[in-house]
């Protein structure tokens, strides 16, 4: 039996019908949030007299029962349950009786399906934040112990200027810090509850949106009814915020490919982090990195996909927003693993000190040094650049080390050529937020106490 057979003759659905539109399959997963919702709503039936304080009682034993059987996988979900909803309504009416069959008075699957999303939704956001906490505090803390370690910075994949690895890590720490602060502003944007909106236009029952609200935990309920059973904005936030920090992870992915691989040699993977291959035994292949970097594109095709479905729909609710849960669930998921997988590999990682700080020390690396150098004894810039570009060309031409040119140029000369000292470049990045020992330490500090603000946060959250 359906939730809206009435109004159907006694032939009843389709085996095809039920096949494309049934949701039970993957919207289970909201069962804990369905009955949170049946619970403040059959609460809130009773504070205003629709619903007598001993039928109440009936319907909420049979809601804690069914709760306890779902706890216990001994909950069945028969062939006719359309989604979770349904299923948790037919068992409350076998349990409960005639009594049970009051428990969806004053309300549509409408707004109960938006609310128990919006539950959902609400939680696993926190909990990404958290993951995402915790990997900003593994890149705080390797940078913390990588202490004077410094290692090619790169524009264009080409080597540019050498920065401290502390600096390079918490690049990564300060994206992320994006990412969690994106999540608990989406989470605090959909705090809101669309219980009471009934199918689109409310209800001529006395109900009690705002204590309902209230007793879900929301901070406040629906301004228009419409709206609240239409509205999907908050998925689709949820889901570009999952996006963009998948790309985030994406991003470190790449690099602990590069770093990883035998060209570079700066990292070297732990064995319970990385795999190896079926026919080469000399592999050690870095997949988690390598998937960080495939489910960011999985990712932005679910945003792009719901998207597209929400654009051409008019209100309120349509059955398109079936669609909605899928990607979101799958969302959850993928970046849920990446974040706690990452975090162990970065944890477990040994990064080769004397690797990364050969590849700085190239004299070339001390480029820009020598033209600020110049820079500083009254030349133009552009002058100064036009200076050391020359020299550098004509090294790498007539391959005349560097250090010869520079120490016969008349504008540079001994004094000029400590500075391609290894090492010593990257000691002069002296600007607030640059790569150089001082603002490092800064930004250290800034970061222990960012996380430390940050989990205060969410621990309020």
């Amino acid at each position: 039996m359906t939730l809206w057979q009435g109004r159907f003759g006694d032939e009843g659905p389709s085996d095809e019908l039920l096949a494309f539109t049934v949701s039970l399959p993957f919207d289970r997963r909201l069962a804990a949030d369905d009955l949170a919702g049946s619970r403040a709503h059959v609460r809130g039936l009773a504070r205003v007299g629709v619903v007598s304080d001993a039928d109440a009682a009936i319907i909420l034993a049979a809601l804690d029962r069914i709760g306890e059987e779902m706890a216990a996988a001994t909950f069945r979900y028969e062939a006719g349950d359309e989604d979770v909803h349904t299923a948790i309504e037919r068992r409350v009416t076998e349990l409960a009786g005639e009594v049970g069959a009051r428990l969806h008075t004053g309300r549509s699957r409408n707004d109960q399906v938006a609310t128990a999303l919006r539950l959902f939704t609400k939680r696993h956001l926190a909990g990404t934040a958290a993951r995402v906490l915790a990997l900003q505090q593994v890149l705080h803390e390797r940078a913390r112990e990588a202490g004077e370690v410094y290692l090619p910075g790169y524009t264009h994949l080409q080597r540019a200027q050498p920065v401290l690895l502390a600096h390079h890590l918490l690049a990564h720490a300060w994206a992320l810090g994006r990412d969690f602060d994106r999540l608990l502003v989406s989470r605090q944007r959909l705090d809101v509850s669309p219980l009471g909106a009934g199918a689109l236009a409310g209800s001529s029952l006395p109900l009690d949106p705002d204590g309902v609200a209230d007793d879900l935990g929301f901070s406040a309920r629906f301004e228009n009814s419409l709206d609240a059973v239409a509205d999907r904005d908050f998925v689709a936030e949820a889901l570009f915020d999952l996006s963009l920090l998948a790309v985030h992870l994406s991003r470190i992915g790449e690099e602990v490919v590069l770093w990883s691989s035998e060209e570079f040699s700066f990292m070297r993977l732990a064995d319970a982090y990385a795999t190896g291959s079926s026919m080469l035994p000399q592999k050690k292949n870095p997949d988690i990195a390598e998937l960080a970097r495939g489910k960011a594109g999985r990712m932005i095709g679910h945003l792009a996909g719901f998207l597209a479905t929400l654009k051409g729909l008019p209100l309120a609710y349509n059955r398109d927003l079936q669609e909605d849960k899928e990607p979101l669930f799958d969302g959850f998921d993928q970046v849920d693993l990446a974040l706690a997988a990452m975090a162990g590999l970065l944890t477990s990682a040994i990064f080769d000190a004397s690797r990364m700080q050969a590849a700085a020390d190239m004299p070339t690396a001390a480029a820009v040094d020598l033209a600020e150098w110049l820079v500083g004894r009254g030349m133009p810039f552009r002058q100064a650049h036009h200076v050391v570009g020359g020299l550098v060309r004509d090294s790498l031409e007539r391959r005349v080390p560097l250090s010869e040119l520079v120490e016969a140029h008349p504008a540079l000369g001994q004094e000029a050529l400590a500075l391609l000292e290894p090492g010593v470049a990257v000691t002069r990045r002296t600007t607030p937020g640059g790569a150089g020992p001082g603002p490092v330490r800064d930004q250290l500090e800034h970061m222990a106490h960012l996380l430390t603000t940050e989990a205060a946060r969410l621990d309020g959250a």
